[in-house]
C-alpha cells in the first residue's frame, strides 16, 4: 500500500522512496528543486496523466523489494552531512575539473563546426563549476557544522548553535541556479545525444554532464527534501531563529 497521493510533496516521496527518482527523471519532474511541489500539480504542469504516473510508481515500489537509501530520511543530521560530502561532494570535485578539461578540448576541437552547441555550453559550464565548488566550501565550512551543532550535547544542554534558516535559503537558492543550468545544457545537447561524427572525448563530455545531471538531482533532492527541512526544523525545537 503506497504511503503518498496526489497531495503528497514529490520530494517527500523520494525521500522516502528513493528508487521513485528514477520514474520521476523519465517524466521530466523535477524532485530536488521543485521537490516541495504536490504530485498532482506536479503531473498538471508537465500535462502528464497522474493515474498514469501514480501506476507507474506504485509498479516501482513493488518492484523494489529493499532500498538502501531510505534510512537516509530518518538517519541523524550529523550522519546526513557526512553522507552528502562523501556521496557527492568528495566524487564531483574529482569529476568536474575533468569535464573542464574535456569541455576546453571540445571547444577547441569542434567549436567552429558545432557553433550553435558547443560555444555555449562551454560558458555555462564554467560558470557552473565554481559556483558549485563554492556552493560546496560553503556547506562544508558554515552550514554543515551548524547543523550538526544541533544535535550535539551542548545543544540539548541549553547552548545555542548558529542560526541556520537564512543559510538554508541562501543554499537553496544556489540549488535553483544550477538547476537551471542543468536544464538548459540538456536542452542545449537535445538530451545529451552527440552529433554524428563527434569523437571520444565528444561523446564522453556528453556522458559525463548526462551523469552529472542524474547525481545533481539526486545530491540537490537530499538536501532540499531531507536534511535542511529536518535542520530548520531541529532549531525551530531548540528555539534558534
Amino acid at each position: 500500500m503506497s504511503t503518498f497521493d496526489l497531495s503528497t510533496p514529490v520530494g517527500e516521496i523520494v525521500a522516502r522512496h528513493p528508487s521513485t527518482s528514477r520514474i520521476f527523471d523519465r517524466a521530466g519532474v523535477d524532485f530536488c528543486c521543485g521537490g516541495k511541489r504536490p504530485l498532482g500539480e506536479a503531473c498538471q504542469a508537465k500535462g502528464l496523466p497522474a493515474d498514469r504516473l501514480l501506476a507507474a510508481l506504485e509498479e516501482e515500489l513493488a518492484a523494489v523489494s529493499a532500498e538502501p537509501d531510505a534510512s537516509l530520511a530518518d538517519a541523524p543530521l550529523p550522519a546526513l552531512t557526512r553522507y552528502i560530502v562523501e556521496r557527492f561532494h568528495v566524487p564531483l570535485r574529482e569529476e568536474l575539473p575533468r569535464l573542464g578539461r574535456m569541455a576546453e578540448r571540445v571547444l577547441e576541437a569542434h567549436g567552429r563546426a558545432h557553433p550553435e552547441v558547443v560555444p555555449e555550453l562551454v560558458r555555462i559550464f564554467r560558470a557552473f563549476r565554481p559556483e558549485l565548488e563554492e556552493h560546496m566550501g560553503k556547506e562544508e565550512a558554515e552550514l554543515f557544522p551548524a547543523i550538526e551543532a544541533l544535535e550535539a550535547p551542548a545543544a540539548s544542554a541549553g547552548a545555542r548553535p548558529s542560526p541556520i534558516a537564512e543559510q538554508v535559503t541562501a543554499l537553496e537558492g544556489d540549488h535553483d541556479g544550477a538547476g537551471a543550468a542543468l536544464v538548459r545544457l540538456r536542452e542545449l545537447t537535445g538530451g545529451y545525444v552527440p552529433p554524428a561524427g563527434a569523437c571520444n572525448t565528444f561523446r564522453a563530455l556528453y556522458d559525463g554532464l548526462a551523469h552529472l545531471e542524474t547525481e545533481m538531482h539526486l545530491h540537490v533532492h537530499l538536501e532540499n527534501s531531507v536534511l535542511f527541512p529536518r535542520a530548520v526544523a531541529r532549531a525551530r525545537e531548540l528555539g534558534i531563529r
